[in-house]
C-alpha cells in the first residue's frame, strides 16, 4: 500500500472543486525535473512544472521564504531573482527549511501551490502557455 503525502488529497480536492481535469502518475522516487519528464510518457519537459523555494534576505536585513515556479525545462537565474525582490542575498532553501515549511515534503516533490503553505508564490507567466502541466503533488514518486 503506498502511503502519499496529506498535500496530495488537498490538491486534489482543490482540483475536483474547481472542475479542473486532471490525472495522477506513479512512479519510482526521482529528485529532478528531467528524471520526472522521463516517468510520464506524453508530456515534455517544458509542460513540468518546476516549484522550488528559496530563501530571500532584504536590505532592511528582513528574510523570507518565497517558491518559484517555471517550466522544467528553463534555469534558474539568480539575477533576475535578485533584482525581482530587490534583495542582496538569495539562496536556495536547504532540506531542513523546506521539510518544516511544507510539513515534511522533500526537495523534488514539492507541488507548485505556495498557498498551501503559506508561502508567497511567483509563478513564470510561460507555465501559462502549454495546454497542461504536470507537477509533483508532495511526493518525488511513489514508493
Amino acid at each position: 500500500m503506498d502511503i502519499y503525502h496529506p498535500v496530495s488529497d488537498k490538491i486534489r480536492g482543490m482540483l475536483e472543486k474547481e472542475r479542473i481535469w486532471f490525472e495522477t502518475f506513479e512512479h519510482a522516487p526521482v529528485r529532478t525535473s528531467e528524471e520526472a519528464a522521463r516517468m510520464r510518457p506524453g508530456y515534455s519537459l517544458h509542460e513540468g512544472a518546476k516549484a522550488i523555494i528559496i530563501r530571500v534576505k532584504i536590505e532592511d536585513g528582513g528574510k523570507k521564504f518565497a517558491m518559484l515556479v517555471f517550466p522544467a525545462d528553463l534555469r534558474f537565474d539568480i539575477n533576475k531573482v535578485r533584482k525581482l525582490f530587490m534583495a542582496y542575498d538569495i539562496r536556495f532553501a536547504t532540506e531542513k527549511e523546506i521539510s518544516e515549511l511544507t510539513e515534511g515534503i522533500e526537495p523534488g516533490g514539492i507541488p507548485p501551490f505556495g498557498s498551501l503553505f503559506g508561502i508567497e508564490l511567483i509563478a513564470d507567466p510561460k507555465l501559462f502557455l502549454s495546454e497542461k502541466m504536470v507537477f509533483n503533488a508532495g511526493d518525488r514518486g511513489f514508493r
